[in-house]
């Protein structure tokens, strides 16, 4: 058997998986996000650890004596920072903080940071995190003698071993992304050096072994392994069998994910599109990301005094879109604006914007920003075939028939099942355990797919336009 554990910005999930890839127990405790000033996002790693000691005490309900390998995946770019003993020096600064965006500015100004990582220097990248720190908690920064990523800290509390992957490395503006390694002269221009950093691993690969009192205390068996593991996105990647050129993946989740695996390195920074290394040996992926997918539609359900599936639920057939638009940058984006500043709004209303036009709207704000994404990652020369939909927002068929539409391709929607991070760390744990490969990480039997509508292309294509014309409008007003 073979433990998944994926730590979500909101809970840490962990599921029980047998040799033949069937979930047998799966259990989540939740985790909660300080936000103690504007633009900051923070988790305490020491909850991180009481999430895994709750999710592995339902999990040995089910007998874990069987189990052969554990696999991590979590969200990525966190800046957990140790002193030499280990200890936690401040609350872990999250992907999501927009704390660091002008050191972010100026690291991207210097083109070696591009070069190397193939991507635009983000806020939310950990390397503008640790300049952020330097300035303002300098006596903190003095005492920095490791960074580890989040998923990365509760291994070292598994295997007691300070170690990394590469899909989560890629995240941090200090790893050569087509080299696979480390950067010394990224981290010298930020004033750290390679004895800050983990050792690296790739994600099927063993990175330690569960620690004896950990293995005891749960009933596994002595010599556990525990895999490299991924980035939440990479993870997922592995989860959904997306692990070969030219398949792809649509998550509509908190944050929107446009995922495509990629045998070769590709990179196209002035695109926004995030271009890493895979969970697996010779692979990379690119994902244009977009920051309010469902998390847009829970905030308009609140808004409404109403919940997303009611405000989805009730939509009927696909129309075309209306005068109303919705720009869904609640909190910045991404891909393809790379602004911390931008913000959301509503255009276009009207007397007869009643809920459900406001609705439609909104759904089809996301759906163009995912055509953003694809324009994007078309850019590079990535070519989507076809998508698999993921992610809670996929239970709406209006918006994945939307999706189909506006991207003119169609979109698969597995049968049902958990195809997510946890899963993907079992995978990537049983590659680690075993020695097998990519053949492993299969795509999941398909349920039905969504083709897209002829009859509403133009139409799509035309609201689309609007999208962009409204997306310029807005950047010199928010």
């Amino acid at each position: 058997m073979y433990i998944g554990l994926d730590l979500g910005t909101s809970g840490l999930k962990g599921i029980l998986m047998t040799e033949a890839q069937e979930v047998v127990a799966e259990a989540t405790a939740p985790l909660t996000v300080q936000r103690p000033h504007e633009g900051w996002s923070e988790q305490g790693p020491n909850t991180w650890i009481a999430a895994a000691e709750t999710v592995l005490d339902a999990l040995s309900a089910h007998g874990l004596g069987a189990v052969r390998g554990i696999g991590l995946s979590g969200h990525m770019h966190g800046a957990t920072l140790l002193d030499a003993s280990d200890q936690v020096l401040r609350p872990c600064i999250l992907w999501n903080d927009s704390r660091s965006h002008a050191e972010a500015a100026e690291l991207d100004d210097d083109p070696m940071f591009r070069r190397l990582t193939g991507n635009i220097v983000f806020p939310g990248f950990t390397a503008p995190k640790l300049m952020w720190l330097r300035t303002h908690e300098p006596r903190l920064w003095e005492k920095v003698a490791k960074i580890l990523l989040p998923k990365d800290y509760l291994r070292l509390w598994l295997t007691g071993e300070a170690v990394s992957e590469m899909s989560d490395a890629a995240g941090t503006a200090w790893l050569d992304t087509g080299a696979r390694d480390w950067s010394e002269d990224l981290l010298a221009a930020t004033g750290l050096s390679r004895g800050h950093m983990p050792a690296l691993v790739e994600g099927s690969a063993v990175s330690g072994h569960l620690r004896a009192g950990l293995a005891a205390r749960w009933g596994l068996p002595a010599g556990v392994v525990v895999a490299g593991g991924g980035g939440d996105n990479a993870a997922s990647g592995v989860g959904v069998g997306v692990v070969r050129a030219g398949e792809a993946f649509v998550s509509l989740g908190t944050s929107g994910v446009l995922f495509a695996a990629n045998d070769g390195y590709q990179p196209d920074p002035a695109t926004a599109v995030h271009t890493f290394c895979h969970a697996l040996p010779n692979t990379w992926h690119q994902m244009g990301v977009i920051l309010a997918c469902t998390d847009a539609l829970n905030w308009f359900a609140r808004l409404t005094g109403s919940d997303a599936a009611s405000l989805t639920g009730d939509l009927g057939a696909l129309q075309a879109p209306g005068k109303t638009l919705f720009l869904p940058y609640l909190g910045g984006e991404r891909t393809p604006l790379n602004s911390a500043s931008v913000r959301g709004a509503f255009v276009g209303l009207e007397h007869a914007t009643d809920r459900a036009a406001a609705t439609r709207a909104l759904l089809e704000g996301v759906t163009f920003a995912f055509r953003d994404c694809r324009d994007a990652l078309a850019a590079t020369g990535t070519r989507l075939d076809r998508l698999l939909a993921v992610g809670g927002g996929s239970r709406s068929d209006y918006w994945l028939r939307a999706i189909a539409t506006a991207l003119d391709c169609p979109v698969q929607v597995p049968v049902a099942g958990d195809f997510g991070g946890a899963f993907g760390a079992a995978r990537l744990a049983l590659m680690a355990a075993t020695g097998a490969g990519a053949e492993v990480a299969s795509l999941p039997r398909i349920a039905r797919v969504i083709e897209p509508d002829a009859a509403l292309k133009d139409a799509f294509d035309a609201g689309h336009a609007r999208h962009i014309q409204a997306q310029s409008a807005i950047k010199g007003l928010t």
